[in-house]
């Protein structure tokens, strides 16, 4: 906490009259992160013509945000008490569970369980996300490629590895 008050022009009082503790500063990272990126993620959803479209691009974008912010997304990791707080954020959640809702609406996801769907996702690209930032380099679509297929068809659907 020194070192993160130290680098602000704020008086340690009044840092921690805003951030009483580091769960208080990572949320606030992971909120402003998410509020960036939810138009982003629901502009390249509502455009998917089909279910397989919707998956890809619902891992393609998850994927090259925790790309791009690889830092706080390894924090997130190091701290699994802190996972939880990254998964529930509103922005996340609920801005996938309305495009998921959104696509059931419009014919483009069959009518599942959003709830379940939506925690399937989620697992599955935290874990896949896991092991693209440890490959170099990182490669987002074939990421993204492995994760909808396997969603979407399964096992069966996976090209065979050499």
């Amino acid at each position: 906490m020194r070192d993160i008050i130290g680098r602000t022009s704020l008086a340690s009082g009044t840092f921690y009259n805003y951030f009483p503790g580091k769960e208080e500063i990572f949320k606030a990272l992971r909120d402003e992160i998410a509020q960036q990126v939810r138009p982003a993620l629901h502009a390249t959803r509502s455009q998917a013509a089909s279910f397989s479209d919707f998956v890809y691009r619902t891992f393609h974008s998850f994927f090259e945000i925790i790309n791009v912010n690889r830092d706080l997304y390894e924090i997130t990791r190091r701290n699994s008490g802190l996972l939880r707080l990254q998964q529930d954020t509103p922005e996340i959640i609920a801005g996938l569970r309305d495009d998921v809702e959104d696509a059931i609406r419009r014919g483009v996801l069959p009518c599942v369980d959003a709830d379940y769907f939506v925690s399937a996702i989620i697992g599955v690209a935290l874990e896949v996300g896991d092991a693209m930032i440890q490959r170099i380099p990182v490669d987002v679509e074939a990421a993204a490629h492995f994760a909808s297929q396997l969603f979407t068809g399964g096992i069966p659907a996976l090209p065979l590895s050499e």
